[in-house]
């Protein structure tokens, strides 16, 4: 049976990217989920009460360029959209890549399989910044979200911190998504977590 959840993500976090890795590498291997990847802007997160919203000053985020790229393949080129996901992580946090770099941007683009051009023009539309105002604006105020990677099951939200990637491994990414999901389903599970980390 096919498991739905939406998945939070912005590529400044690397508890993002260790999540998104087993998702990206479970969904290669052919898992059995509609997964929808809805960005959550770590900027806005962070304004003030009373401050100007990163919306109406994206140029201030430092994030918000790369993620609205994401929106436009995942709206616009969605067979590209994972291996550009997958690589603007891995940029990012193996490389400690610029997200603002449009070079850069524009050739993990291209090696995604993608367009660059359309991608740049539709950013200069407005529109992908559009969506992920709604986007995230919308799941704060319907399940309380407030950080990456937050799992959206129903109208359950729980946020997850992985210790590390899949290494490639899709039965392990595959095995690792669904014993979260499974945990989400359990109706009794309220909160889990390690008083340290775990060596």
């Amino acid at each position: 049976m096919t498991r739905s959840f939406g998945l939070t993500y912005d590529y400044r976090c690397p508890f993002a990217r260790l999540v998104h890795d087993h998702v990206v590498e479970g969904l290669r291997a052919g898992a059995d989920w509609n997964v929808t990847f809805l960005p959550f802007c770590l900027g806005q997160a962070h304004v003030e009460e009373g401050d100007v919203d990163i919306w109406e000053r994206p140029n201030d985020d430092s994030g918000l360029l790369a993620l609205q790229l994401s929106i436009s393949l995942r709206d616009q080129q969605p067979e590209n959209f994972i291996n550009f996901h997958q690589a603007m992580f891995n940029h990012r946090h193996m490389g400690g890549g610029s997200l603002k770099d449009t070079a850069v941007l524009s050739r993990i683009i291209t090696e995604a399989g993608a367009h660059p051009d359309a991608a740049f023009s539709d950013v200069e539309s407005g529109r992908p910044l559009a969506v992920i105002k709604d986007e995230h604006t919308r799941f704060v105020r319907s399940h309380h979200v407030w950080g990456t990677p937050t799992f959206i099951v129903d109208d359950k939200a729980v946020f997850v911190r992985l210790l590390d990637h899949a290494h490639g491994d899709s039965i392990r990414a595959t095995a690792a998504i669904n014993r979260i999901l499974d945990d989400i389903d359990w109706p009794i599970l309220n909160e889990f977590k390690h008083t340290s980390v775990p060596m």
